[in-house]
C-alpha cells in the first residue's frame, strides 16, 4: 500500500487528498501544510510548501511513494527538481517546464513560435514603450503581469484611461510586486471561456472533461478578477468538436513544443481556452490543477488517481473515464476579496453540508472554524442535470452561517441558458 504526500493548503489540495483517499492502492494521505478542514481525508503535516529540506526529510522518514504538488509557486521554484534529485517520486513539471505559468512572456513566445492560436500581443519591460504601444490599441485591452500573481495578475481595461492607470500601477507602483516587472499587452478576445486540463508526460496528453470557471468577483461577471468564484463540469453546450480542436491545436502541440525546447513537460497542464468566432484560442497555460475546477473535475473522474499517475509516470497507456453526473461548486469568500479583508469570522453549519472543500479556514483558540483566507469554502452540488447540481449546491450554501462571507449566485448560468 502506498503513501502519498500532497503539497498545498487550499480547496484544490483538499479535493486532491479526497481523491487519493478513495484509492484502493493508497494506505495513507499526508498534506503539507494543509488546513484544518482537510483532516477528514489526510494527515496534516506542519511543513511549509517551500521548506524543501523539511519535505525531503519527511518523505524519507515516512517512505513516501508519491508527492503531488497543488500550487504553482513551489513548481516554479523547482520543487520537482529538488525532490527528484533526492530519489523521491514526484508528479509535476521541472522548473524549466514550469515557466509556462511562471512567465507569461515565455508562454506567449512559445505560442507564437509553435503556431498555437492565441490573442495578438506584445511584451514590454520598459514602461514608456509599453505606454506608447498601449495608446495605439483599441479597448477593451488586456494587460498581464509576466510573473505569478495568485491568479489576479490580469487586468481587462475597458477604457484607455483605465488601461493607462493599470499599466502604471503594475509597472511603476508594484501592484503585483516583481511579477509586474515585465508585462504582456494583448487584444481582448470575445467568446466563451472554458478550462481543459490534461495529465501529461512528454508527448502523451490525456485530456479531462471540460469545466467552466467564473473569474469575476460578483454576479454577471462584474467586479475584479479573482482566483475563481465557482465552477461546473461538464459543459454540455460546447460541442465535442471544440474539445477536439483544443486538444489538437493547443494541448498536444504545446506538449510537443516543450520537448523541442529541451524541457519536456510532466504533470498537469491547464489550458485556459476561449471559443471565438475564429475558433479556439489560448488565454493562458497553467502547470497544475486549476482551482476551483479541480474540485468538480476530480469528483467526476472515475479513474483511481494514484493508479493513473503511476501509470503515466511508468509510460503505461491510460484511458480516462468520467461519470454521467453534473457537479457545480460555489466559492464562499471573505468580504473584500480579492482586495483586503478581515480574518477570523466564525463559520457555523459545516456539519450540515453534503460536500465542502476548505480553501482558507483555520481554528481559533476556542475550537471554532474560522475564515482565514480570501476564498474560504467551496460548496459542491451533484445532480443528474446542471440545474439539479446548481440547486443542490446553493441549498448547501444556505446551510452555512458566517457574518463575513459572500458568494456569486449565478454559477453555472451560462450552461443553463444553453440547455
Amino acid at each position: 500500500m502506498a503513501k502519498v504526500l500532497v503539497i498545498g493548503n487550499g480547496g484544490r489540495e483538499h479535493a486532491i487528498c479526497y481523491k487519493f483517499k478513495q484509492s484502493s492502492l493508497v494506505d495513507e494521505v499526508f498534506v503539507a501544510p494543509g488546513n484544518p478542514g482537510m483532516g477528514d481525508v489526510a494527515t496534516i503535516v506542519n511543513i511549509k510548501a517551500n521548506d524543501y529540506d523539511g519535505l525531503i526529510k519527511f518523505c524519507k522518514d515516512n517512505k513516501i511513494d508519491l508527492v503531488f504538488v497543488g500550487p504553482e509557486i513551489p513548481l516554479c521554484d523547482g520543487i520537482v527538481d529538488i525532490l527528484s534529485e533526492q530519489g523521491i517520486d514526484i508528479f509535476g513539471p521541472t522548473k524549466m517546464a514550469a515557466r509556462l505559468e511562471g512567465s507569461k512572456v515565455f508562454a506567449k513566445n512559445m505560442m507564437k513560435k509553435y503556431h498555437i492560436p492565441t490573442a495578438k500581443y506584445e511584451t514590454f519591460s520598459d514602461y514608456e514603450k509599453a505606454k506608447e504601444y498601449l495608446l495605439t490599441q483599441k479597448c477593451p485591452v488586456v494587460i498581464k503581469a509576466d510573473g505569478l500573481a495568485a491568479g489576479k495578475g490580469v487586468i481587462i481595461a475597458k477604457t484607455k484611461e483605465e488601461a493607462l492607470n493599470s499599466l502604471e500601477e503594475i509597472m511603476c507602483n508594484n501592484l503585483f510586486q516583481s511579477a509586474g516587472k515585465n508585462v504582456v499587452i494583448e487584444e481582448f478576445l470575445e467568446g466563451e471561456e472554458f478550462s481543459l486540463l490534461a495529465f501529461v508526460k512528454d508527448d502523451k496528453v490525456y485530456g479531462m472533461q471540460l469545466a467552466q470557471d467564473h473569474k469575476r468577483a460578483f454576479d454577471n461577471d462584474e467586479g475584479l478578477n479573482t482566483g475563481g468564484m465557482g465552477a461546473y463540469t461538464p459543459i454540455n453546450h460546447l460541442a465535442q468538436d471544440t474539445y477536439e480542436e483544443a486538444m489538437e491545436k493547443i494541448m498536444k502541440p504545446m506538449a510537443k513544443a516543450m520537448i523541442e525546447e529541451g524541457c519536456p513537460f510532466t504533470g498537469i497542464l491547464y489550458g485556459g481556452c476561449m471559443l471565438t468566432n475564429d475558433g479556439v484560442k489560448t488565454i493562458e497555460f497553467n502547470v497544475r490543477f486549476g482551482d476551483p475546477e479541480t474540485e468538480v473535475i476530480l469528483l467526476a473522474l472515475e479513474n483511481d488517481l494514484y493508479q493513473t499517475i503511476m501509470d503515466i509516470l511508468n509510460n503505461r497507456e491510460v484511458e480516462l473515464k468520467f461519470d454521467n453526473n453534473h457537479y457545480l461548486g460555489v466559492v464562499m469568500a471573505n468580504n473584500g476579496y480579492p482586495g483586503s479583508y478581515e480574518k477570523g469570522a466564525i463559520i457555523e453549519g459545516l456539519d450540515n453540508v453534503d460536500l465542502c472543500f476548505h480553501m482558507g479556514t483555520g481554528i481559533d483558540d476556542k475550537g471554532n472554524v474560522i475564515a482565514t483566507g480570501g476564498r474560504v469554502l467551496f460548496i459542491v452540488g451533484k445532480g443528474d442535470s446542471l440545474k439539479q447540481a446548481k440547486e443542490n449546491a446553493y441549498a448547501n450554501v444556505k446551510k452555512i452561517t458566517c457574518s463575513n462571507l459572500f458568494y456569486r449566485h449565478d454559477i453555472g448560468d451560462k450552461g443553463l441558458k444553453n440547455e
